[in-house]
């Protein structure tokens, strides 16, 4: 219960604090990554191919839309997401 009281206990409260933000905010972004992965995923496979597959695809056919769009095409228009795949398969 020093950190109230004490001025010392206090600032490396707030210095391990700011720490552990930075930390946090890089951990939610390599959680949001893998959530959009795994959406991607979820929604290749009745497509007939993997995410491990389409991620290279994409790069030929130089489609340059993120993980985050994709993920939210696949989630929310499942028809549009169908068609990128489809446009990504006949380029290749």
């Amino acid at each position: 219960m020093a950190r109230s009281r004490w001025y010392k206990v206090a600032s490396e409260a707030v210095v391990h604090a700011g720490q552990y933000a930075f930390t946090g905010r890089h951990l939610k972004r390599r959680d949001l990554r893998a959530t959009w992965i795994i959406r991607m995923n979820a929604a290749l496979r009745p497509l007939g191919i993997s995410y491990s597959e389409f991620i290279p695809m994409l790069k030929k056919a130089k489609i340059e839309l993120d993980r985050k769009i994709l993920s939210q095409l696949a989630t929310s228009e499942p028809k549009v997401f169908a068609a990128i795949v489809d446009k990504t398969k006949t380029k290749v």
